[in-house]
Order: structure tokens, then sequence, then C-alpha cells
């Protein structure tokens, strides 16, 4: 375990954000379904893209908001998560302007604004695959207890997947 905590000293806070994303990933069952992509990570900062497939439009046959919600919120978990301690949403909020189209790929770019002590602001921008901007998401976060790579070996430490 001492290499482990080593190894992690040594990662600059870019190869750190990039190993938790690697890390989640392996356990993001909603994200590997809807078959989203990470494209970029750095520390405070994601890029995921999603592929509009036809079991993700709704009756108006464009994308179903809910999806697009899913794809910015993805987004925001990676990249409040990049500092390698478990933060989950305290709340967010997402506009649409624009549809998403079947068979578009979608890019969410989530950016830190903020983070004071344990509680963050992200603003994610949804574009389509002209760079539209079709929604604006903010996400509210909090760091909670545990770390994404675990570098101790007290077992309250641990994210829920590894318990």
């Amino acid at each position: 375990m001492a290499n482990d905590i080593t190894t992690l000293e040594n990662l600059t806070p870019d190869e750190l954000a990039n190993r938790c994303a690697e890390t989640m990933y392996e356990s993001d069952w909603a994200a590997q379904a809807l078959e989203m992509k990470i494209l970029e990570v750095r520390e405070g900062y994601a890029k995921l893209s999603m592929l509009v497939r036809k079991d993700m439009s709704n009756g108006h046959a464009i994308c179903h908001g809910g999806m697009i919600f899913t794809l910015a919120d993805t987004a925001f978990a990676y990249s409040c998560n990049s500092y390698n301690k478990v933060t989950v949403a305290a709340g967010c909020n997402i506009e649409f302007v624009a549809p998403g189209k079947l068979g578009d790929t979608l890019i969410a770019e989530a950016k830190k604004v903020s983070l004071t002590g344990r509680s963050g602001i992200y603003d994610v921008t949804i574009s389509d695959s002209s760079g539209q901007a079709i929604a604006h998401f903010r996400g509210k976060s909090r760091q909670i207890k545990g770390e994404i790579i675990t570098t101790e070996t007290d077992p309250d430490t641990r994210t829920t997947s590894e318990q």
C-alpha cells in the first residue's frame, strides 16, 4: 500500500484527475450503458461525449432531456471528483436551449467555477457536434468522506464500490 501512496503523490494534478476518471468509469454502469466516452479530464475539468441513439429519443424524435441531463451530470461528476475526494451533487439545474438530434454526438464540457472548503460549483455546457450549445447545466458539489483511489488501509476511507 505504501507504494500506491508514493505513486499517487508523484502524479501531477492532471494525472491524478485522469486516474480518478479511469477508476470511476470502471464501475460507472450508467455511463457505460449510454456509451459515454471520456475525451479529456484535468483537475476541475472534464469533457465527455455521447452519441444520441434511437433509444435515447423522445416522442418528438429528438434527444430526451433526461439523457442530456445524464451526460451533463456525468461530466460534472468526473470534474468534481478529479481531486481524489469522493464528491456528490448537492444540487443542480439545467436549461435547454436547442434540441439534441438523433445520430448526433453531444459533447459535455464541465469546468470548475468555485471550490471553497468541501463545496464546489461547476458549469457544464452541452453542445452538438457543430459546437452549438444545446443546454447549460450548473452543479453544486459537496465532498464527503472517502477517496476515489484509496491511499489508506482504513476501511472507512474506501469508496462504496470497494466495500
